[in-house]
């Protein structure tokens, strides 16, 4: 009992712990929550005035947006206004030069329509007078085909009376006076012809000798005259003998060998070797002379020299063309044209070597194109190569200014430099004036004196041809060919060649001179017509 009062008690006492505890707990709850619930009223009061600044700071901006949209708008709006007004503006100027230009345009239009009824007026005061002048012309030419037939009857009346006079018909008169005035017209025009063609030659020629001038004093070649035969000399005429061989066997391989012909006759020490085509006599000068330093001469060691002498020339060859290229300063020719130019070393031409010939050429027209502001390298090229083709003459057919022209041609040459080299000696139609730069090179190189050899069968008949040419023609007493064939010297009769007529003559003579004759560089023809007083004194 005691022990369920016990526990009763213990029961009663922890209910009660626990109401206590509860009511305590309860108690501090409602604390928490009071301080809770102040808490949430403060955060709440914080937001909202939060949220009524961020409100009050948006009204704020838009209203501030606002504010500036609508003066830009304002802005625009008075701009637009102010163009408007600056278009009107310019719109009532140009209505008002308008006006002014209209007002301007009526007064001129007023000026002409008074002028124009002044002249209305004028014209016709001119058509009254134009019609009395046409009455009085209308009269006139009456009395003037009156005066016509008049005039043509006494006309006839005289032409008759003057046949019968004369004793010549009216068509035969006419004839003689057409004659008469067709030759004093042709004296006129000579006259004329003269005078003209004197200043211009005079003026041409000055300036032609100025440049052909400087060009001979800036180059001035040394000439060298050849033959087409050789001389070798001997150490010894016993060596002629050796030369030629048991029954001419060595003499024999050596012509065969060569191609050349070996003249061995009474000429003391010495043999001649002959042959048209130069490198081959220079082939033959040369193996002779090894064989005689050699001393071993019989017919396979002539094979053998001979062909090791064809290599030495051969070079000399391409070296000789390589020399005149670099002399003349030129580059870029093909190696079969500057073998060419090297095979021109053993070319002559009237006695005058070819190769020396060439760059001589190339130097007087490289000379002549710088003092006429023109090509020099081209000159230059085109007078190196300008007689090309007479390294070939002896292999092809035809004239060697063709041949050279259609050679530079195949390899490369310019046109130009083929129209001067084809054209130099007027083959072909001259197309630069390069073209006539080569041929007073080429006259100049060979007409100088002591340049070229003529044998003396051709000169005589050159000089010969000349005083026949100038004998032909009527009025000519004498004919006379000085200065080896430069000049030619035509006595005329005074009595029936005038002066003016002695000028026409020697244009006839030259002309047919040059188309009648061949010669190296050019003939003067000096017409000479004198009027001779003879009296006795007794």
């Amino acid at each position: 009992m005691e022990f369920a009062i016990g526990v009763i008690g213990l029961l009663v006492g922890v209910i009660a712990g626990a109401f206590g505890g509860f009511m305590m707990g309860a108690k501090r709850a409602r604390e928490d929550g009071e301080a809770a619930k102040e808490a949430a009223e403060k955060e709440a009061q914080r937001l909202l005035n939060a949220a009524r600044d961020d409100a009050s700071a948006i009204t704020k901006q838009a209203e501030l947006t606002a504010k500036e949209a609508l003066l830009a708008q304002q802005e625009a709006a008075e701009k637009e206004l102010r163009e408007r007004r600056q278009e009107l503006v310019k719109a009532e100027e140009r209505f008002d030069g308008r006006e002014s230009k209209i007002a301007q345009r009526e007064s001129a239009l007023d000026k002409r329509d008074d002028n124009a009824d002044r002249r209305a007026s004028k014209l016709d005061d001119r058509e009254t007078e134009i019609g009395k002048k046409e009455e009085k012309l209308v009269a006139r030419v009456a009395q003037l085909d009156k005066k016509e037939g008049k005039i043509d009857g006494v006309l006839k009346e005289a032409e008759v009376k003057l046949a019968n006079v004369a004793g010549l018909t009216a068509e035969q008169a006419k004839e003689q006076l057409l004659e008469q005035i067709g030759g004093q017209a042709k004296i006129d025009a000579a006259k004329q012809v003269k005078r003209i063609e004197e200043e211009a030659t005079a003026e041409a020629e000055r300036r032609a000798k100025r440049v052909i001038g400087i060009a001979i004093q800036r180059y001035a070649g040394d000439y060298v005259t050849e033959r087409t035969v050789k001389v070798v000399q001997l150490p010894s005429d016993d060596l002629k003998g050796r030369i030629i061989g048991r029954e001419g066997r060595n003499i024999r391989a050596i012509e065969a060998a060569t191609g050349v012909n070996l003249i061995i006759d009474d000429t003391p020490e010495a043999i001649l070797i002959s042959c048209f085509d130069p490198v081959r006599r220079e082939i033959a000068r040369i193996t002779l002379e090894k064989l005689i330093s050699d001393g071993r001469i019989h017919p396979s060691r002539v094979e053998e020299i001979v062909e090791k002498t064809t290599k030495e020339v051969d070079k000399r060859i391409a070296e000789a063309g390589q020399k005149a290229a670099f002399e003349l300063g030129l580059h870029g020719i093909h190696k079969e044209l500057l073998n060419l130019i090297g095979r021109l070393r053993y070319r002559t031409s009237y006695g005058q070597n070819m190769w020396s010939h060439s760059i001589e050429v190339g130097f007087l027209c490289g000379l002549m194109a710088s003092e006429l502001g023109l090509k020099v390298k081209v000159a230059r090229r085109a007078g190196l190569l300008h007689d090309i083709g007479k390294a070939l003459t002896h292999e092809m057919e035809g004239s060697h200014a063709l041949i050279g022209g259609d050679f530079c041609k195949k390899f490369g040459e310019d046109d130009i430099v083929v129209n001067a080299v084809a054209a130099h000696h007027d083959d072909v139609p001259q197309l630069s004036v390069y073209a006539h730069l080569v041929m007073a090179g080429d006259a100049l190189s060979g007409a100088r004196p002591g340049a070229r050899r003529e044998i003396l069968e051709s000169y005589v008949r050159r000089l010969e041809d000349l005083e026949r040419i100038s004998s032909s023609f009527e009025g000519v007493e004498k004919s006379y060919a000085i200065q080896a064939g430069r000049e030619i010297r035509v006595m005329v009769a005074h009595q029936d060649v005038s002066d003016d007529q002695a000028f026409v003559l020697s244009k006839d003579i030259a002309r047919k001179i040059e188309q009648e004759m061949t010669y190296p560089g050019q003939v003067k023809v000096c017409v000479i017509r004198e009027t001779r007083a003879v009296d006795y004194a007794r």
